[in-house]
């Protein structure tokens, strides 16, 4: 069961931190993106939408799967936890309560990256929507 050790700190929560960057990078590239957009440049206002939305939903993907993954870091912890106690056949409470609170970082990594992905992925989809509102303003109304 040592492998499933590594898999929870290296696997799980390397999964996490990847998704992190990504996410992180994938914002700061929209933002910079809207900074520099020019939005009577378009004369439609599908594309002008589909320019504004490109790669959103990545964010969006990391802000909901994160939490599911850090649980899946935590049962697989609690399950090594529990294995470990069946094999050495008496019950510590020190090594468990440590086991049980090394599985629950998975979770706490898992939230810790969704809840910035979310607000992020929010945040950029009203600043969207304001340019979109704002193009429709000045262009009078809709112009598919």
């Amino acid at each position: 069961m040592d492998w499933l050790k590594a898999a929870i700190d290296y696997g799980v929560i390397g999964l996490l931190l990847i998704m992190s960057v990504v996410a992180v990078a994938v914002a700061l590239e929209r933002k910079a993106f809207y900074r520099r957009l020019d939005s009577t440049k378009f004369t439609n206002k599908k594309e002008l939408e589909l320019a504004l939305t490109r790669k959103l939903h990545i964010i969006a993907t990391v802000g909901s799967n994160a939490p599911y993954i850090g649980l899946l870091g935590t049962v697989l912890g609690i399950m090594l936890t529990f294995s470990t106690m069946g094999q050495q056949g008496f019950v510590d409470a020190t090594k468990i309560m440590t086991g049980l609170a090394l599985a629950l970082k998975a979770t706490a990594i898992g939230l810790v990256v969704a809840i910035p992905a979310v607000t992020i992925y929010n945040i950029l989809v009203r600043q969207a929507k304001e340019t979109l509102l704002a193009w429709e303003a000045r262009n009078g109304g809709e112009r598919s």
